[in-house]
């Protein structure tokens, strides 16, 4: 399987808004600089994901994105979707014309792989992943940089308290 810069930017972005939206809308910026994703990069992300409706942009000064439901019901399936991004681990983008037009010997172990990688993601939400203990702290950490470079200052007690250790 090979899962691109754009699913797993739009799967980390996804995250951060989540673990940010309660603090009102999230700009791009602000997510472009605690994750180090370029913004034009995040615009072109955030477009797809708003049109497979995922995200809602908020017009206007403190305008943003946020999630448009709430995090526990935000699949991590749907944000690979969202974005295009082939989970697909076949040789022939499980076309079934893998050796001269026809289905290689491994054919249905590596689709049946990629369909156990999706279903796999499926079962992860948003909201999962906050509840982690190690993603608390490495948000923890990402805002208190953020903090310590001037830029607005995030309440970091409201992602603690979000979910218990």
């Amino acid at each position: 399987m090979k899962l691109t810069t754009k699913g797993r930017y739009a799967v980390t972005a996804m995250l951060d808004l989540a673990l940010h939206g309660d603090q009102g809308p999230v700009s791009l910026a602000d997510i472009s600089a605690r994750q180090e994703i370029s913004l034009s990069y995040l615009e072109q992300l955030f477009s797809r994901l708003r049109r497979q409706n995922l995200v809602i942009s908020v017009r206007g000064p403190g305008g943003g994105y946020r999630l448009s439901r709430e995090a526990g019901a935000v699949f991590i399936a749907e944000v690979v979707d969202a974005v295009s991004e082939s989970l697909d681990t076949t040789r022939c983008g499980n076309k079934g014309d893998c050796q001269k037009g026809e289905k290689c010997l491994t054919h249905h172990l590596w689709s049946d792989l990629s369909d156990q990688i999706h279903q796999f993601l499926s079962e992860i939400s948003l909201g999962d992943l906050m509840a982690k203990q190690e993603i608390r702290k490495v948000a923890d950490r990402q805002n208190q940089r953020q903090s310590d470079n001037g830029s607005e200052t995030i309440n970091t007690e409201r992602l603690s308290d979000q979910a218990p250790a």
